[in-house]
């Protein structure tokens, strides 16, 4: 299946007032088409889309180890939501892209790709749950798991101590195991 057609039914799954509107954001933003870092785990176009199905995939199997298929039944739509736009910054902002080619010498070989100098000084954690709240309602949980889903890594790692939830921790290693394991 195309990635695209499967995080749409994913996330319309959800059945979230304005799922509609976010998808066609998430399309007209190059979600689909953005590099996942600059040189790390998937610094090539399209592969946000991939890791974070990726990481959907990794916190559905931490879920149901970890909580059980009740808890996963009971949480599916949070899972899916901060899973799948956990890094929706990444695609950028104000309709800029936050990677740019980098096509200069040495370095487009080392890192093929820049962060792009003309956006605002705003995190990636951050402008995805802006542009996700654009259009859909976030709970308070998802809004945590997808901001500190960087966690230690992370600009919030001060807040973080004392108030881990199971979402938080799900996306936060799923994320990690994509990046490091699967995607490596």
């Amino acid at each position: 299946m195309d990635i695209k057609i499967e995080i749409e039914k994913l996330l319309r799954s959800t059945e979230r007032k304005g799922v509609e509107d976010l998808l066609k954001y998430m399309d007209e933003a190059g979600f689909y088409r953005s590099p996942a870092s600059t040189k790390y785990h998937g610094a090539e176009e399209g592969a946000l889309a991939v890791h974070s199905l990726n990481v959907l995939n990794a916190a559905l199997d931490l879920a149901t180890a970890w909580c059980g298929n009740n808890w996963v039944a009971n949480n599916c739509d949070s899972i899916v939501i901060a899973a799948l736009l956990h890094d929706l910054g990444k695609a950028g902002q104000f309709g800029k892209p936050l990677y740019l080619e980098n096509v200069f010498g040495k370095d487009a070989i080392e890192q093929p790709y820049r962060i792009n100098n003309e956006l605002m000084t705003l995190d990636h954690e951050v402008v995805s749950v802006i542009e996700a709240s654009k259009y859909i309602k976030l709970t308070e949980d998802e809004q945590r798991a997808i901001a500190w889903h960087n966690g230690l890594y992370g600009i919030f790692k001060d807040k973080i101590k004392g108030k881990e939830t199971p979402l938080y921790m799900i996306i936060h290693f799923a994320d990690m195991w994509a990046s490091r394991v699967i995607e490596k």
